[in-house]
């Protein structure tokens, strides 16, 4: 029994991924096309090794001593030759899911996905930004062909442009026919014979590339902006996936989100919340003033309607809500403590009688409760 591992210049614990590569390497320099008719020989039993340890169960056969190419090898079916029942069912019934001629070599691309970080400004009116991505491209040298310039794709003369190979396998039924990927051409029914240098012979390549794109108003973190067809060009310049843009918003130091209102908090002094005044509040909309009504209490909400985030589905904007908190002087001069003495005085609150009643939450407690809709 020949041994594959050798053939291929593998290790028997190689994996997968490291099988596949020798085999393409010895199968480009050992094609009949490229290395002339004696390395015939060679070359199919590279492809007849690549065909038993690149599928699973026949490399398990092979592993315990049985050649699954050599007729009456294997052990799948009860008269042997590696076929099982499944085999025979979709012989007999149709698979479903046979494959019908040659693969395409040209393939959709994978999708991608990008974190773009934002302002509040941003997500609050919209913004157009370039963002630099890392995907993969159309080859510029063979323009996705594959193939060094001047050459092209040349039938696999394996399965002569089929994609496929057939075998008649012995079973309690009687010889049947079966049909599997040809190893020489991964099923494609062709070969490079002389693929291209810059792509190795993929028909794309790496590359850094800028891309506009609008973020709509209303975006929060989390949120997603697909962009069809940016995404990585397939295999042999086949068509790209789509581009994913997720949105990461950036703390802001004087607003806070929730949803797509605005909240912030407002300092004021004690005579201001007392007597009543008119202040202006820098906002993402520029200055507005905001008209604090005499006896406003700390905690109180002034909401400023329409100056929030816009709304990424529909018209309109939320609201900036200003919690009001009131100063309490801790440092007085004598005249200053004199004044409020007398005021005390004349609001007879010299010594207050102390009233109990229920805890008042505090600015965020009840910003809390607001949105939970208590």
């Amino acid at each position: 029994m020949s041994d594959y591992y050798e053939i291929l210049g593998v290790a028997r614990d190689a994996s997968p991924d490291q099988i596949k590569k020798a085999y393409r390497k010895l199968a480009r320099e050992l094609h009949p096309d490229v290395a002339g008719e004696e390395s015939g020989d060679r070359f199919k039993d590279v492809a007849r090794a690549y065909e038993v340890l690149s599928n699973p169960e026949k490399r398990q056969q092979y592993d315990l001593g049985v050649d699954p190419t050599a007729p009456g090898g294997g052990a799948g079916g009860p008269m042997g030759g590696g076929f099982g029942f499944q085999d025979i069912f979709e012989t007999f019934f149709g698979g479903g899911q046979a494959q019908q001629g040659p693969i395409p070599r040209a393939r959709r691309g994978q999708d991608a996905l990008v974190r773009l970080d934002i302002d509040l400004a941003e997500a609050t009116f919209g913004a157009k930004r370039e963002l630099q991505v890392d995907t993969a491209v159309v080859c510029g040298t063979c323009g996705g062909s594959c193939c060094r310039p001047g050459t092209s794709p040349r039938t696999c003369e394996v399965c002569h442009g089929r994609g496929t190979v057939q075998r008649v396998a012995r079973s309690f039924l009687g010889q049947v026919m079966t049909s599997a990927p040809c190893a020489a051409c991964q099923g494609f029914g062709t070969v490079i014979p002389e693929p291209c240098a810059e792509c190795s012979g993929e028909g794309r390549v790496r590359s850094r590339r800028t891309i506009s794109i609008n973020v709509p108003a209303g975006v929060d973190t989390g949120t997603r902006i697909k962009l069809t067809s940016q995404g990585e060009v397939g295999p042999a310049g086949g068509p790209a996936g789509d581009l994913y843009v997720e949105i990461r918003e950036r703390n802001h130091d004087t607003f806070v989100r929730r949803g797509d209102d605005l909240h912030c908090t407002l300092q004021v002094p004690m005579t201001a919340a007392a007597l009543g005044t008119v202040l202006e509040l820098e906002t993402l909309d520029g200055a507005q003033e905001i008209d604090l009504r005499p006896g406003t209490q700390p905690g109180q909400i002034v909401t400023l309607k329409n100056l929030g985030v816009g709304h990424l589905h529909g018209a309109g904007r939320g609201d900036l809500n200003v919690h009001i908190e009131v100063q309490v002087p801790t440092a007085l001069d004598e005249e200053q403590e004199q004044l409020l003495r007398s005021l005390a005085t004349l609001r007879g609150e010299e010594r207050p009688d102390p009233r109990l009643s229920a805890a008042h939450p505090g600015v965020f407690s009840r910003l809390r409760d607001k949105l939970s809709g208590r």
